[in-house]
């Protein structure tokens, strides 16, 4: 800007040393076309914007006019004093240094993400938690931050739960349990690998194989992983099976002892039990349909494989 201030002064001396050279007839006739265009300009736009360089040319050119000529510019005396308060104030402009501290944009994102992570905290949680870490932050300043991230209250965020949330909370507490078949390449027999997969986790335990699943062989195989489970058997609450002949009674009851209440699919329903099917699939795409299983043995030895590294017993 300061460099378009030199830019105009020097184009206004131009013009100068350009009017000493004429004669005032013709001065005469510039200055009543001029008058008369920016009549015309004062119709369509009576306060045209300025920027600072262009008010200073008007400022030093104005105080060279008669005194009755100077009410009829764009630029009155009021206006130049008021360019001059206003410059006067940019000059000597001082930081406010009073009031608290601003608060680190680090500790900000920190407390909107314990808001959102606990929809039960309040400020006053969320600042006496802020305090255990070092960071003492007012309730009123954590309460300026999240209204401006957009973060409901403590009531409000505690009863706004996603279909989402609400979905993932429900499957972290069902397992469910299935058969697939193997069919071995030189005896032809049939082999049934029984497993359990935990919803919330995907975690597979493939807890046997057999060629004759019956009713006492599945009880004694959910028996072990009960056992395998030990204090984690409480964070589960329903198990997903079908309506195949080897879950019996004694398989239900099994799991009721461990308050595990058996919840059964409908009768040719293979996609209410989908997160079986969908292992199932995996097993058969990634292994058993990719290579020849000899025997009952040669699937014992590939079945960690079955469970991609999860299974935690195989009998």
């Amino acid at each position: 800007m300061a460099l378009r201030l030199l830019y105009l002064i020097f184009l206004r001396l131009v013009g100068l040393l350009v009017l000493l050279g004429r004669s005032s007839a013709s001065k005469d006739v510039e200055l009543l076309v001029l008058r008369h265009e920016v009549a015309v300009l004062r119709r369509g736009n009576p306060k045209p914007p300025l920027d600072w360089a262009a008010r200073a040319v008007f400022a030093a050119l104005v105080r060279l006019l008669p005194k009755t000529l100077r009410t009829h510019r764009l630029v009155t005396p009021g206006t130049v004093l008021r360019w001059h308060r206003r410059l006067v104030a940019a000059k000597w402009t001082y930081p406010h240094r009073h009031g608290r501290p601003p608060v680190d944009d680090a500790i900000a994102g920190l407390i909107e993400r314990m808001a959102r992570e606990n929809h039960s905290w309040g400020y006053k949680r969320i600042q006496g938690e802020l305090l255990k870490l070092g960071h003492r932050v007012g309730s009123s300043t954590i309460r300026r931050i999240l209204k401006r991230a957009r973060v409901p209250p403590a009531p409000d965020r505690h009863t706004d739960t996603t279909w989402r949330q609400f979905l993932r909370t429900q499957a972290s507490t069902m397992l469910v349990c299935d058969f697939f078949h193997v069919d071995c390449a030189l005896t032809l027999k049939r082999i049934y690998v029984f497993f359990v997969l935990e919803v919330g986790s995907r975690y597979v335990h493939v807890l046997g194989m057999t060629t004759n699943p019956d009713g006492r062989w599945t009880t004694q195989q959910i028996r072990n992983l009960v056992l395998d489970l030990g204090d984690r058997v409480d964070e589960f609450r329903f198990p997903i099976r079908d309506r195949a002949g080897q879950f019996t009674a004694s398989f239900d009851a099994v799991l009721a002892d461990g308050g595990i209440e058996t919840i059964r699919i409908p009768p040719r329903c293979p996609r209410a039990n989908g997160y079986a099917e969908r292992f199932v699939l995996t097993a058969r795409t990634e292994l058993t349909d990719r290579m020849l299983i000899r025997n009952e043995r040669h699937l014992h030895a590939v079945g960690f494989d079955i469970a991609g590294g999860h299974a935690t017993r195989i009998q």
